[in-house]
């Protein structure tokens, strides 16, 4: 595979990681040996930085991240103010049930009952102050344990979270997230 190609798959999985990419897995994934797969990164990194770009790549840790420039933090905090005015996402709703149903609960369990990755909606959601970490479970791992805020009572119209309407246990296999979630708007809408 031609240097230009690798760069361009290296960009790509930056980009969509998201968070910062573990060297190891660049190196997996294009099956590179770490020496190379640095150096190209070193080599993206320099191009990105003296180029005429609003981003960069970052190294963390061994892990590689794409980050915007901090000369152009004025401008992206604008952008986030405005992002955090919109609406929750269906994923987000969903998970925001299922912690407000079940919690204290781990992200592993939420991800057991939806069946896909819930990483994003679970940071939504916590930067959203929704939801907030409730300790730590007392297994091998001590994975984080999530239960909802009383910025989530005070934005669906709760006094306590035993106010959530009930479920009937016969219909949850049948439970439409979306009716819940229209359920929550006019509980808070009240």
């Amino acid at each position: 595979m031609e240097i230009s190609t690798i760069e361009c798959v290296i960009e790509s999985l930056i980009f969509s990681y998201g968070d910062p990419l573990p060297l190891d897995k660049i190196c997996e994934i294009l099956e590179l040996d770490k020496k190379t797969a640095r150096s190209i990164l070193k080599n993206m990194m320099d191009s990105y930085n003296n180029s005429n770009r609003g981003i960069i790549i970052r190294e963390i840790n061994e892990k590689y991240q794409m980050c915007s420039k901090p000369e152009y933090f004025d401008y992206v905090s604008k952008l986030y103010q405005i992002r955090q005015k919109q609406a929750l996402s269906q994923a987000a709703y969903e998970v925001l049930a299922i912690i407000a149903y079940n919690q204290p609960i781990t992200r592993a369990k939420i991800e057991q009952i939806r069946g896909v990755n819930s990483d994003s909606a679970v940071t939504r959601l916590t930067e959203r102050n929704l939801i907030k970490e409730a300790g730590k479970l007392d297994v091998p791992g001590r994975p984080r344990l999530y239960e909802t805020t009383d910025e989530f009572l005070r934005c669906f119209g709760f006094k306590s979270i035993r106010d959530l309407p009930l479920l009937d246990i016969d219909d949850l296999n049948e439970l439409n997230l979306q009716e819940l979630v229209e359920e929550f708007d006019e509980e808070g809408n009240k």
